[in-house]
């Protein structure tokens, strides 16, 4: 939780104001993301929403330009990028399904997760947290 104090903004020598606490809240979240990359759960988060935003691309984007407009090449690099991530999050999955021994329903519905629009974001609330 970030503490909007006039304690903390003297602390790094800021003045109280509001950009002292933008930079705060901008300091809190790049540690949390920070934190996430040390853990292999946080890993698999930063995977997941990778892949759920490179899966929407490819429904969303660019699949109408390629069947509406005849326009292969986004579809191609997107597609690239979204099988990469798509391969890289089911290593992830199995991987810290074995590290903290996950049930057999708890991996199904996060390798399913993978496979439906939207799922990833599901997975990383209800399973990933």
């Amino acid at each position: 939780m970030i503490d909007f104090s006039n304690r903390n903004c003297s602390l790094y020598n800021l003045p109280v104001n509001s950009s002292c606490l933008y930079l705060l809240s901008h300091k809190d979240k790049r540690s949390h993301m920070l934190e996430l990359i040390k853990t292999q759960i946080g890993r698999l988060r930063i995977i997941a929403f990778a892949e759920g935003v490179s899966f929407l691309l490819i429904l969303f984007v660019t699949m109408p330009l390629k069947y509406g407009l005849a326009m292969n090449g986004p579809n191609r690099v997107i597609g690239m990028a979204h099988g990469l991530l798509f391969v890289l999050y089911v290593f992830l999955v199995i991987q810290v399904s074995i590290m903290q021994s996950w049930n057999f329903k708890k991996v199904f519905l996060a390798l399913l997760a993978s496979i439906i629009p939207f799922g990833t974001f599901w997975a990383d609330k209800k399973l990933f947290t």
